[in-house]
């Protein structure tokens, strides 16, 4: 395990300055970056009327279905962690495969993952619809657009990630996890209580994140007016750490690829959360996933923002982030 410290030059409040980050690098490559314990408020509660006018080109009822972002509730992260500085990557998580012999769900249940559709007509197709599977032909080998080695992995399962973490643990005798709900915002929001890490203003995504920008509405133009403003040079995935990182140096928080994380989704859960290291509801139906993709709309990469999918979901949006514990 290889341990080093990163000079990290933030621009806050218009002024840059420097950060000295602890991080380790493991044998897959992956680094990770110790955050301290602390306390923070998890959640939102923004009004509806408040987000609509912040976002004036959502639909109305899009804002009604925002029950599960609150109570804003304290919670106390009572021990540090290392957090991966980035998205598992494919170069990674081939390496993985090849030294494990796992086989991901995509290929061991035969039924494949979901991929881009180059063919399809984006004058009268559906913005989903570009998107086509399961299907044998598409796994995070191929989700139908170039990847290269290091951009986020995509199409694997919350199982995938699980067998990740397994694996490594025992390789490195450290443990490594998927991140709790808590842990990911804590990390995410990294001392603010704003929309997004960088500020409340979507247009922070274009130096800080890869989402439906301009370059992604040229394939999908009947979204055109969902599209951050501006051209961030990625229409698909992007490499990890293409864009500025947080105050605590972790990269792609928002975008790039939507991050499982270990916890169950409970639509009340956050009233009766406790207050120390909260672990999500006991059982559940659906994992979550956090912090948005390189097809997301702005809204939707908020960090109080919370989605979730059954743990055998593989999709062209879906990828990893992970825990190592000291």
């Amino acid at each position: 395990m290889k341990r080093c410290f990163l000079i990290l030059c933030l621009v806050m409040g218009g002024a840059a300055q420097a950060s000295e980050i602890e991080a380790v690098r493991n044998s897959l490559g992956m680094a990770f970056v110790k955050l301290p314990a602390g306390e923070f408020m998890m959640g939102s509660d923004e009004k509806p009327e408040t987000l609509a006018a912040a976002y004036p080109q959502l639909p109305k009822e899009r804002f009604a279905k925002l029950g599960d972002e609150g109570p804003a509730h304290r919670v106390r992260i009572t021990r540090s962690f290392w957090m991966g500085q980035h998205e598992v990557t494919v170069g990674q998580f081939r390496r993985f495969v090849e030294a494990s012999g796992y086989v991901p769900e995509s290929i061991a249940d035969g039924t494949g993952g979901y991929g881009w559709r180059a063919d399809y007509d984006p004058a009268t197709t559906k913005r989903g619809d570009a998107f086509e599977g399961r299907d044998p032909r598409y796994s995070w080998r191929n989700p139908g657009f170039a990847q290269g080695d290091d951009h986020p992995v995509v199409n694997v399962t919350w199982n995938d990630a699980q067998a990740l973490a397994a694996w490594l643990s025992t390789a490195e005798g450290k443990r490594y996890r998927l991140p709790t709900e808590a842990e990911w915002e804590y990390a995410c929001r990294a001392g603010t209580r704003t929309r997004y890490s960088a500020g409340d203003d979507p247009q922070v995504l274009l130096r800080t994140a890869n989402v439906f920008d301009a370059r992604s509405a040229a394939y999908w133009p009947r979204w055109q007016s969902m599209a951050l403003k501006g051209d961030d040079g990625y229409a698909f995935t992007a490499p990890v750490g293409s864009f500025a990182p947080n105050a605590w140096g972790l990269y792609d928080m928002h975008g790039n690829a939507w991050e499982w994380v270990a916890d169950w989704h409970g639509e009340e859960y956050y009233a009766a959360s406790p207050v120390d290291d909260p672990q999500g509801p006991a059982t559940g139906e659906v994992r979550v996933r956090r912090g948005g993709s390189w097809h997301t709309w702005p809204f939707y990469a908020r960090t109080a923002y919370r989605n979730w999918n059954a743990p055998d979901t593989r999709y062209t949006l879906v990828g990893i982030r992970l825990v190592r514990e000291d």
